[in-house]
């Protein structure tokens, strides 16, 4: 379908891929990967015509059609949301403009006999013919139904799209080319405007799409449902996979342990063929067997190890400072902008240690909370911070903050205070800004370099609480493992912002659902919450199903759907009752080791080794918190196994 013929580029001095070749095939799904800066955008600017290669060339059908969403963009329009999306369809607007300006001439003409009335009626016939095979009559209701499942409310789609931020306006871009079904999609970070609902709705879509695409994600999770392919850009070559990202490390891996054993193999030959020449260059009688085994080393395919880009950012939180039990608590408070209520009776308390997501729809108040917490803005009702709690702060926007003429080491040394400034340098070593790079002006810095600077400022001043706002965007994929690792090992509490859900798998122990302007409470982490919120839409279609018409003509399809859903149902309350039954096991062997260690300290006399040795105190401590956490989840899950039973009796 396209071919891209060794490709070259070369940027700012600096070779970005030389001479590449790969071909994009009907219905691929492409996930391009690679580290921050390895020439992934662009690649895709090259592709879709925005950029011209200093070597190589792109060869394409010529009916072919590219569309491209970049990472960020300017967006001017005084339109209305629907009407800026409708603009996808330029040939089908101008067409139904034709028909309505030949509708007019006909309906105020008179000449009704005449050649040239004749000729406007066979071009409205021509015309209508052409806007019907283009589907014309259904745009309108295809650009709403794209638009909802991108996010928007069906009261935004009639406002003005300058009242929206930027990130909601990309999701505008973002409709705009799934309405003009080009041949090939190429987006670059599409799922760092969306929130989880319409990351799910846009992998459902991509999945069936009837064209190609290609994805610059750093969202594992998001390529892994919906790509089948991987290419990887590293040092200037690119490698390809016929596989999804997480199978690709596998395979990248296995591929790297069999170069070395080749690699290895080659070289135990090649040094006993030189040993050869060495031992046998000077003796007539083996002259001709010395040339031979020269000339065979000059014609030998030599085996190089590719290698793996391991620069990241390392680095830990400092430990949190002591702080009292209850960390946050809210009774009724309410957030207003004029007449929009944001949120409003948010009753809820946050303790020394955990770790939170919130989650929900952009818009719905998640960002709005965390500006509260901060106390950055003014709000109703109480909310508050407990005793000696201190904050560390990562806004959406924080790199937004960073003074562009600043370079990046005076961006921390204008801050640090104590001794943390002798540590500077380590510091920005830690996030990968060292040599010449520390002596950068932050207005030419990366997007990803430019939060890699942000998240370093928090390492100035150890803090019990940290609330860090959409972290992950623009971090490649192991930048945001060792994050999420650095994370794990925090022992402060945690307030997390995020859509990524690899991300967050693991990561926190409840999730604050935004929605409704009120915050509703799930245990367990984001595919807890993804799986709680599954079950509860089930049971919505399942009352929906129940309300349709019971018409004849509807009955098989509506016995049909009732059989389905129950189905659907009867699984997710297996699943429910699997976990139930392994939390009962986890139970049952937790408390045979909390009895066996309370015998141990109960008889010291017994066990004075294991007595002498502090860590059983923390272990039993351990132990029975353990049962706790498997306690109240073992309880929640029977709960919502008596709820699903009532729902669908």
């Amino acid at each position: 379908m396209l071919s891209c013929n060794n490709l070259s580029v070369v940027f700012g001095g600096q070779t970005l891929f030389e001479e590449i070749s790969f071909n994009v095939n009907p219905r691929d799904r492409i996930g391009l990967v690679g580290k921050n800066g390895a020439g992934k955008t662009t690649l895709m600017r090259v592709i879709s015509g925005k950029m011209e290669p200093e070597k190589g060339s792109i060869a394409k059908p010529s009916d072919m059609t590219v569309g491209y969403l970049p990472q960020e963009m300017q967006i001017k329009s005084n339109k209305t949301i629907f009407d800026e999306t409708l603009t996808a369809f330029a040939e089908i607007l101008h067409i139904e403009a034709k028909i309505q300006k030949i509708t007019h001439q006909l309906a105020t003409r008179e000449d009704h006999n005449s050649e040239a009335y004749s000729k406007l009626i066979s071009q409205l016939n021509d015309h209508n013919e052409h806007f019907a095979m283009l589907d014309g009559a259904t745009i309108e209701a295809e650009t709403e139904k794209i638009l909802l499942g991108l996010g928007f409310d069906a009261n935004d789609i009639t406002r003005n799209i300058n009242e929206f931020s930027n990130g909601w306006q990309m999701r505008v871009e973002l409709a705009k080319l799934i309405l003009q079904k080009p041949s090939l999609l190429l987006l670059d970070e599409p799922t760092n405007h969306l929130d989880i609902e319409s990351i799910q709705w846009l992998e459902d879509f991509l999945i069936s799409y009837p064209g190609a695409a290609m994805i610059v994600s750093h969202d594992r999770a998001f390529l892994d449902n919906v790509t089948n392919r991987t290419i990887e850009i590293t040092y200037g070559k690119i490698y390809d996979y016929k596989a999804n990202y997480s199978e690709f490390i596998k395979q990248r891996q296995e591929r790297i342990v069999q170069q070395q054993a080749e690699y290895s193999n080659q070289q135990k030959q090649i040094d006993a063929v030189e040993d050869f020449i060495e031992r046998f260059r000077y003796k007539a009688s083996k002259s001709r067997q010395v040339q031979s085994k020269i000339k065979m080393l000059d014609k030998m395919d030599r085996i190089e190890v590719d290698s793996i880009d391991k620069s990241s950012i390392h680095f830990r939180f400092p430990e949190a400072p002591a702080s009292g039990k209850v960390v946050i608590e809210a009774e009724n408070a309410a957030k207003k902008y004029g007449e929009k209520q944001i949120l409003k009776g948010l009753d809820f308390m946050m303790t020394k240690g955990e770790k939170i997501a919130f989650v929900g729809r952009n818009g719905e108040g998640k960002s709005t909370l965390v500006k509260m917490i901060m106390n950055e803005i003014d709000f109703d009702g109480k909310l508050g911070l407990g005793f000696n709690v201190s904050t560390g702060y990562f806004a959406q926007n924080q790199p937004a903050f960073l003074n562009p003429e600043k370079t990046v080491f005076e961006s921390i040394d204008d801050i640090a205070v104590g001794d943390i400034r002798t540590r500077i340098r380590n510091i920005l070593g830690s996030f990968l800004f060292s040599g010449e790079t520390i002596d950068k002006k932050v207005k030419v810095l990366s997007g990803g370099e430019k939060t890699r600077l942000a998240l370093a400022k928090l390492l100035l001043a150890p803090v019990n609480l940290l609330i860090l706002d959409e972290p992950t965007h623009h971090l490649d994929m192991q930048s945001k493992d060792i994050l999420k690792n650095a994370l794990l090992q925090y022992s402060g509490t945690l307030i997390i912002v995020s859509h990524d859900r690899d991300f967050l798998q693991g990561l926190t122990s409840r999730v604050f659902e935004f929605k409704n302007q009120g915050i509703k409470e799930y245990l367990g982490d984001i595919y807890d919450f993804l799986e709680a919120r599954k079950l509860s839409s089930l049971q919505q279609l399942e009352k929906k199903a129940n309300q349709n018409d019971t018409s004849p003509e509807k009955s098989v399809s509506q016995n049909k759907l009732n059989y389905e859903k129950k189905k659907e149902l009867e699984k997710e309350y297996r699943k429910i009752q699997n976990r139930i039954e392994r939390c009962e096991k986890n139970i049952d062997v937790l408390e045979k080791q909390i009895v066996a260690k309370e015998y141990i300290l109960h008889h010291p006399d017994e066990f004075p080794a294991q007595i002498t040795q502090n860590s059983i105190f923390k272990e039993y401590e351990d132990l029975k918190k353990q049962l706790s956490v498997v306690m109240n989840e073992w309880e929640t899950l029977n709960a919502e196994a008596e709820v699903f039973m009532m729902n669908n009796k």
